[in-house]
Order: C-alpha cells, then structure tokens, then sequence
C-alpha cells in the first residue's frame, strides 16, 4: 500500500513544478490523505495532457461506462484536473502546485492544513529556484484606466470580458491558515476560475459557477480592500484563474515576502513609484496597502523599493493626494507572461533540468 503513495509523488515529482521528498515523509502523508490506494494507483495511469474519458478507456483497456465514473469521483475529489476543452470533457493529472492543492478547497480540514504548513517551506524552496515563473501579478484597474500603455494581459476586466464562464470559490489558502489556528481577516470566497469554452465549470464545479457581472464584482471588492490579483503567468489561454491575495495567507506572495522565493511571481512590467514632491507622509501607502513592505518613509516623505514592489498598484488607488503611480520598469527587469500553459510547462521543465540536472 505504502508503494502506490512513493510512485506517485515520484510521478509528481516529475512534473515541471516539482514534489520534492522530505525526511519526514509529509508528503506520502499528505498523499495518503487525499487518495485511497485505488484512487492513487488510477492517478498514476493518467497523462499530464488533456484527454476524453473515452481515450483513456480506450488507451486502458477498461469499459468506458466505469471508466467515466471514476473520472468524475476523482475530479469532484480534486485529485485530477477536468475542464471543457474544444467542446469536449477532458482529464489530466496535475501536479500538487498549482493544482491539486488547490482543487482541495471543499475538502481541506485541521488534519491537511497541518501536514500542508509543515510541507509549504521545502515545496516552495523547489518551486521557487528557477522560471519561468509560476504566476504574475496583474495591476489594479483603476491604475490600468489611467495608463494608455497598458498592454491586454494586463487588464483584468478586459480578461473577464471575454470570458464565456466563470467559477468563485473559497481561497484555499485562508481556509489552511484559519485551520492551523491564524484566521484572515479578508472574505474566504475570492478566487476565479473563467474559461473561453461555454459551460465550463457546469460538470461539476468547487464553489459556485457566477456570472461575468458577478465575477466583476468580487475584482472590484478585492480592490478596495487591497487585495493582490495573481493569475497563471500565461498571456491568453482556454482557462485561466484569478486570485485575489493577502500576503498573510497567499502560498506565492508569502513565498516572495517571507522565504525570498523571487521567482515564484514573474517580474511585472510595472513598478509603483511616489513623487516626493506631491506625497504628504501620511503613511497610508506603507502602513495599510503596500502587501509586501516595499513602501518606507525617507526623509519626510516615502519611496518604493523596486527589488520588492510587485506591481500591484494596490498603494495607488488609496493614495489620498494622488503622489503613487505605476510606471513601466526597464525592459531588462520585466517578464513578459508565456503565450501559453504548454509554453510555460515546457519552459519551467527545461529549467528545471538545467538547475537540477538529469534524473
């Protein structure tokens, strides 16, 4: 029994966000608990590439009527991916990060999010080492509005606008840390999946499926409360999401603020800059806004510090006399997104083996 849960974090380790091993053993545990044996020996026959219930049937020799069933138990159960894709039901394992971690989000209880908190420092050592990078930040559309330059990817409204379907859940990352004891004080239901495909999420769906006004609406709530939009780092693609962070809780932004995983969020193309000139010291922009401590006080009046703004822009719309703006960051210290989730595995997977090497 114990066999099954060592080959499929072998498996998972070999993804290209990786599931590396630890003394302790957290991570069978955690296996161990979100998979029966039976379940984690079907895991391990599927292919990280999308595919119909009937190709897998067919490429496993099994009846497609069975073959359905525990397809759909094994995805209501978020330990593999499913989505509509070209019209189809499609199916595909998923690595733990991002992926089936998150797909835990109506299944996490004390036991999980204990095991998870033990193993978040050595996953995001491994995940943070090399890019491309996972995630990017996508500015607050106030700051957008004013911006002639703003580029397509990064107009979170204008990416809601095209979508066809739309998914709200609860942060699986809130709901950890209320059960190891440190309760957020921001919503729990703020995470987005859209999809360009009609009907995505009708299947079946983790939380609610919402309408495009609706998924406004929960963008435009987490802007006024300061929170962070961290989305694939991936310039278009059939299905994307979109969380909408703290960095007391989110698993990337606590990467980068408490662990200096730099590379777990892409390098944004914008940067928050004040004009001395104008800014009053309140210390709005430092003491409620700023996610990750880059605003300080300076000589009576406050700066930014590139190494740490992410490009959030969460400190420009609060600012009461208008001193914070994004500006575009030298070309040479940006990371344009991927084109797509297939590009950006391929690309994290080549790394990964120059970083690593072989094996």
């Amino acid at each position: 029994m114990e066999e099954v849960y060592k080959r499929l974090a072998a498996k998972l380790d070999q993804m290209p966000n990786p599931f590396p091993s630890t003394a302790s053993g957290v991570e069978l545990k955690i296996l161990r608990k979100i998979f029966s044996p039976e379940e984690a020996e079907t895991a391990l026959q599927l292919l990280p590439v999308p595919e119909t219930a009937e190709q897998i049937a067919q490429r496993l020799g099994k009846p497609l009527e069975e073959m359905q069933a525990l397809l759909d138990t094994m995805a209501e159960k978020g330990q593999i991916g499913s989505f509509r894709l070209f019209g189809a039901q499609v199916y595909a394992f998923f690595p733990f990060l991002p992926g089936i971690y998150e797909f835990q989000s109506e299944r996490m209880d004390a036991e999980l999010a204990a095991l998870c908190e033990e193993y978040y420092p050595t996953i995001i050592k491994a995940l943070g080492t090399y890019g491309p990078a996972m995630a990017r930040v996508i500015p607050v559309q106030a700051e957008i509005q004013r911006d002639a330059t703003a580029l397509p990817f990064e107009d979170v409204r204008r990416l809601l606008e095209n979508a066809k379907a739309f998914q709200l859940t609860e942060c699986i990352c809130r709901n950890e840390m209320a059960l190891t004891g440190h309760p957020c004080r921001f919503p729990l239901e703020t995470c987005l999946m859209f999809s360009s495909e009609e009907g995505a999420f009708d299947r079946y769906t983790r939380g609610r499926v919402v309408s495009k006004a609706e998924a406004i609406a929960v963008v435009e709530k987490a802007e006024a409360l300061g929170l962070v939009h961290v989305t694939s780092n991936v310039e278009n693609d059939p299905i994307m999401f979109l969380c909408n962070c703290c960095s007391c809780c989110c698993i990337c932004l606590r990467a980068v603020k408490e662990h200096g995983a730099d590379r777990m969020i892409a390098r944004n193309r914008l940067v928050a800059t004040v004009d001395p000139d104008a800014c009053t010291a309140c210390g709005i922009c430092a003491e409620e806004r700023c996610p990750m401590g880059a605003v300080a006080e300076h000589e009576g009046a406050f700066r930014v510090d590139p190494k740490r703004c992410i490009g959030c822009g969460v400190c420009t719309s609060t600012c009461p006399v208008g001193a914070i703006s994004l500006v575009a960051r030298v070309p040479t210290e940006y990371d344009p997104p991927e084109p797509s989730m297939l590009d950006l595995n391929l690309k994290r997977a080549a790394a990964r083996t120059t970083v690593s090497g072989p094996g």
